[in-house]
Order: C-alpha cells, then sequence, then structure tokens
C-alpha cells in the first residue's frame, strides 16, 4: 500500500475508535514517525497532508530538518539526553520524553537563551519496566511540582509508551491507568500546568490507546511501511 491508502486506512480507524469511545468529533493529533525514513518518504507524507513529524533521535532530526520545506512541525519523542538539548533548541515544537529535573532544567537554559517556551510532555513509565525511560506512575504528581516554576518550559500533558504486545487489548490496562493519572493531575490546578495532551498509542495499539483517552498517536510504520534498522 501506498502512504496516501496507509493515511486514509489509519484515518478511517482513528474515527472508528473515537465513536467506539463516544468521542466523535473530537480530534485526535497524528504524529508521523520518521526514525530511520527518508526524506522523500516524510514529502511524500507531508504532500498527503500531515504536517506534524516525530523523531526518536537527535542526530536523525538535525539532519532531516534542513532538507524539509513547507508547513511542518517536529516532535522530539524519543529519550533526549541533557547534552542534546541545545541541537533541537530552535528546531521543535514539543518535547514528549522528560523524565528528570536535570532535563527539565537544561530545557528551560536552552530554550530561555533564545527567548522561547518549549511545550513539553512528562514521560511516564507505566508499567515500571527497568530497560525504559519515564517517571514512575505513582510519582508523577511529585515530580510536576518539582518542575513547574521552570519559566521556558510549559508542562502541556503526559506521553508513555504501552509495553509491546501481539493482542492491542493487553495494553488497555496501562492505558486506562495513564488516563486515571491524567485526569488527577488536571484536577489539581497546578501553576503553569495545562493537561491538554495524553501521548500514547502507536501502531500496533492506537485504536485502543484511544478508546481509552489518547488525543496524540505516533505512528510510524502503519504509515511509511517497515523501519530499515
Amino acid at each position: 500500500m501506498t502512504i496516501s491508502e496507509n493515511l486514509f486506512s489509519i484515518k478511517k480507524r482513528i474515527d472508528s475508535a473515537l465513536l467506539r469511545a463516544g468521542r466523535k468529533g473530537e480530534d485526535v493529533k497524528l504524529i508521523a514517525v520518521t526514525k530511520t525514513m527518508s526524506v522523500d518518504k516524510i514529502s511524500e507524507t507531508l504532500s498527503c497532508g500531515v504536517h506534524v513529524f516525530g523523531e526518536n533521535k537527535v542526530q536523525e532530526l538535525v539532519d532531516k530538518y534542513p532538507k524539509l520545506a513547507g508547513e511542518i512541525e517536529w516532535h522530539l519523542i524519543g529519550h533526549l539526553q541533557t547534552n542534546k538539548v541545545k541541537y533541537i533548541a530552535d528546531k521543535v515544537s514539543m518535547i514528549h520524553s522528560v523524565d528528570s529535573v536535570k532535563l527539565a532544567q537544561e530545557i528551560d537554559k536552552r530554550f530561555g537563551a533564545i527567548k522561547k517556551v518549549i511545550d513539553i510532555l512528562v514521560e511516564v513509565n507505566i508499567d515500571r519496566e527497568e530497560s525504559k525511560h519515564g517517571v514512575d506512575p505513582n510519582s508523577v504528581m511529585e515530580f510536576i511540582n518539582s518542575i513547574n516554576t521552570y519559566e521556558n518550559l510549559k508542562i502541556c500533558g503526559l506521553m508513555t509508551v504501552a509495553p509491546m504486545a501481539e493482542n492491542p487489548e493487553d495494553a488497555r490496562i496501562y492505558f486506562k491507568r495513564m488516563k486515571e493519572i491524567f485526569e488527577d493531575i488536571k484536577k489539581s490546578n497546578i501553576d503553569n500546568i495545562d493537561m491538554k495532551y495524553l501521548s500514547m498509542g502507536m501502531t500496533n495499539d492506537f485504536e485502543t490507546a484511544i478508546e481509552e483517552g489518547a488525543n496524540i498517536i505516533r505512528i510510524g510504520s502503519g504509515i511509511f511501511g517497515p523501519r530499515n534498522y
């Protein structure tokens, strides 16, 4: 299937998932994940009406950024090391993977230097898998309270990566828990926090994520086809 056909299918599935969840008419932001994908494929996706792209690695984003023109918005969705923040400060409109005070401090410093406020999401390690990054689900509120005073970052929501499973139903319990954390924080009315986005769901489980409240989904191979690892 072509990228255009893949996108048509995904959008239909998004609409169906929203309908099942009683969320008809709500908006779900689709992020096309460009990890290992060529500039030509990204350009084709852009021409199909997708304008938000997510990159996992700083170096890939830096390489691709000057080669793509037009109405394009970049998100950094992968793990971000503090020493790499300086390379993306003038290139991204959202960072999905903030999970330490040290990283938040560096983001605040680098974006302050260019007089820019950056939207961030707090990454939650919802299944507490040791090999994954993210804040412990029981410590999210405490973490947010420790970084919400930085002037150059705006906390706009949460992000997670559910455990990989053949059956997307296996991820439902994690998405449901994320939604609970999201709503608890929203009700707390903490300063400098706008719980607007819940970023969860990828190619294999995005429909389940939408049914449980996701309003940002991150799709790579479902749009572009298999990756060249």
